[in-house]
């Protein structure tokens, strides 16, 4: 117990040894410096009685084992020592007293072996004996006074905030896993990182550079293809992604039990057709509302933060008469997003007239045609123009060409007919591709989860980039289809701005695995707060007049703090991963750098085969898109010649009170 009794006690048994230790030294000078006392006078009977008493036991056979004697003494007196810390004392200084005076002390004993007189080299010896046991004594109480805690040593808290992560490899036919190396306590330790539920959607964050692409997307499209995925692959820098997909398809296509097709949708240079509007998938009505919101909310994102607003919905029901009138006029002949676009566009007194003879849309197209009547052309304009001058936009030859014909259809996942389809973008044109890209987004929610059907991976890079209408349904039902979602975008913030603070939070939660690369601000936050605390050891150091005290506690603090996701490197990932009932993984958190080779990489790279290139010539893109007007142009002639003609319908065509065909009607 620390009493002072007990201090005492102790400070006078180390003062008793470490006066033994001096004794004994000085019996050593005395013994083998004899001579040299002799001569002064130093003798005595007593002493010379005592010290053959203590020849029996050989002590002083040698010199070196008195000299070992006392100083093993010194030594066991100095490990009780307390000293007063000193921040200022340093270890070198200290490994200097003690190894010189180790040096002194020894060495001195080679005195006896050279040619000088008694005398001087008693004096010597003495001398050098003495002073290398003061220095080795200096340097033992030095060291009492040391630090010896480094409370500098780990500035950044790096290794307290390191924890033990999955080391095993754990797979599935359907998990993607992706070897790595973390730090544990200083130790670089091997681990994997299991995806083993990817139908429980993957949020890939990072911020450019961060390695999304490079160490991730890469990887999850190979490893996706070989273990026979399904996919739909948007490439946001066509052709980054799409080239890698192709290749894997060459070389493991034959694995799959029925072989897949590869097909490209590519606005700048046609390879592939695909009509997303193909009639057949359209069921009902309400897959018309939400292909016409999708394709009007891509093209106006501001409308997203405005969605029940009168002027944002008026454009919507508009846009979704137009598409299910022609779902349903000739069995959907022309029920595709151009030709939409060119019935739109069309003059009111001939378009209402022509809708109304649909009674499913009826509903629909009544607040329309009752402004038209009522001369209410401001409102009829706000609500019908903007979506006119947003479709605008998709009046391309080339997007014209690509979204009127089918090559294929939009049943990826279909057993019998497997595909693998690329969904290429440019960013300059991206707010165009994208909206369309969105409607092909929206269409696969609709198709894809069905019962009995391959399993199925959308991979979309820089997801933000389109408006994914539906997803949050989506993602809800993914996992009991086979329909595996990974989605990697910058950072939550670039997510809110494409949907909505409601809509991205919702999103960024139902994520069950998240993966973020160096990110900053409210990402890093939830991502720190996804991943939780673990126990982590604080110490800290109080020094006074007589004492040092040191208290070392634990407390809970986050594993990855945000500071630490913001100066992430590229390739260092951190996050959470989900796993199955049947297959747990007991350590979910991951901080660790995602191993690959980049040199094989670049040269696999280098060997691969060039993607197919478009074989439709320009005339016939032209003369589709001229076409597709010529076929609205004969719908609308067709179709008011039916109405004038049948008594029944008659009253639905418009008086023209002039040459001007798009006022409204007189009275």
């Amino acid at each position: 117990m620390s009493t002072g009794e007990n201090e005492q006690g102790l400070r006078v048994i180390l003062d008793f040894v470490r006066k033994g230790s001096i004794v004994i030294l000085i019996l050593h000078f005395y013994i083998f410096c004899y001579g040299t006392f002799e001569k002064w006078g130093l003798t005595f009977s007593i002493l010379k009685s005592i010290l053959l008493g203590f020849s029996g036991i050989g002590l002083f056979n040698h010199s070196i084992y008195s000299k070992l004697f006392a100083l093993g003494l010194l030594i066991l007196s100095l490990l009780g020592v307390k000293g007063k810390k000193d921040e200022k004392i340093n270890v070198s200084a200290i490994i200097v007293f003690i190894l010189s005076g180790l040096l002194l002390y020894f060495s001195s004993g080679l005195l006896f072996y050279t040619v000088l007189p008694a005398e001087p080299l008693a004096v010597c010896y003495i001398t050098l004996t003495s002073f290398g046991f003061l220095l080795f004594l200096a340097g033992g109480a030095r060291l009492s006074r040391l630090i010896k805690l480094n409370l500098t040593r780990d500035i950044f808290n790096e290794e307290n905030e390191t924890f033990p992560q999955e080391e095993q490899l754990l797979e599935n036919k359907y998990s993607i896993n992706l070897p790595g190396v973390y730090n544990l306590r200083g130790k670089i330790r091997q681990m994997y990182l299991n995806l083993i539920n990817c139908f429980r959607m993957v949020l890939i964050i990072g911020s450019p550079g961060a390695g999304k692409t490079f160490y991730l997307v890469r990887e999850i499209i190979l490893q996706c293809i070989k273990k026979k995925y399904c996919i739909v692959l948007y490439d946001f820098k066509y052709d980054d992604l799409t080239i890698i997909a192709y290749n894997a398809w060459l070389k493991y296509k034959g694995s799959y039990p029925v072989e897949p097709k590869f097909y490209i949708i590519n606005f700048d240079d046609p390879i592939n057709r695909c009509n997303p509007l193909e009639p057949s998938t359209l069921l009902d009505i309400t897959d018309a509302t939400e292909s016409s919101r999708t394709i009007l909310l891509g093209l106006n994102m501001q409308w997203i933060q405005k969605t029940g607003d009168f002027f944002v919905e008026s454009p919507i029901n508009f846009f979704t008469a137009i598409i299910w009138f022609l779902k349903k006029y000739k069995d959907g002949l022309y029920c595709t997003l151009p030709h939409a676009i060119e019935l739109m566009q069309a003059n009111y007194d001939d378009l209402f007239p022509v809708l109304s003879t649909e009674p499913e849309i009826e509903v629909l197209i009544n607040p329309f045609i009752s402004a038209y009547m009522n001369r209410a052309m401001e409102q009829l304009e706000g609500q019908v123009a903007s979506a006119k001058i947003a479709l605008a936009r998709l009046s391309s030859p080339l997007l014209y060409y690509v979204l009127s014909g089918s090559d294929f259809s939009l049943d990826v996942n279909n057993p019998k007919e497997p595909k693998i389809v690329a969904l290429a973008n440019n960013p300059e044109k991206t707010q165009v591709y994208g909206a369309v890209i969105s409607l092909y987004i929206n269409r696969l929610f609709r198709i894809l989860p069905k019962k009995g059907r391959q399993h199925t991976a959308i991979i979309a890079d820089e997801a933000a980039s389109f408006f994914a209408n539906g997803i949050q349904e989506y993602l809800s039902i993914a996992r009991g289809y086979l329909l595996a979602t990974f989605l990697a975008i910058q950072n939550v913030a670039q997510l809110r701005k494409s949907y909505g603070r409601e809509q991205a939070d919702v999103i960024f939660n139902l994520a069950g695995n998240i993966i973020c690369g160096q990110s900053t601000g409210d990402t890093a936050k939830a991502v720190s707060e996804s991943i939780g605390k673990i126990v982590q050891e604080r110490e800290s150091v109080s020094i006074n007049r007589n004492d040092t005290s040191v208290s070392r506690n634990t407390q809970l603090d986050f594993a990855v703090p945000t500071s630490r996701i913001a100066g992430l490197s590229a390739g260092e990932f951190v996050g959470i991963v989900s796993d199955n009932p049947d297959q747990k993984i007991k350590r979910k958190a991951f901080h660790c750098t995602i191993v690959n080779d980049p040199a094989s990489i670049n040269a696999e790279a280098r060997s691969y085969k060039p993607l197919p290139k478009g074989k439709v010539s320009a005339r016939e893109i032209q003369n589709n898109y001229i076409r597709i007007k010529n076929d609205i142009t004969e719908i609308i002639e067709s179709e008011i010649e039916r109405i004038r003609k049948d008594p029944e319908l008659a009253h639905l065509l418009f008086v023209k009170p002039g040459k001007d065909s798009q006022s409204p009607p007189s009275e």
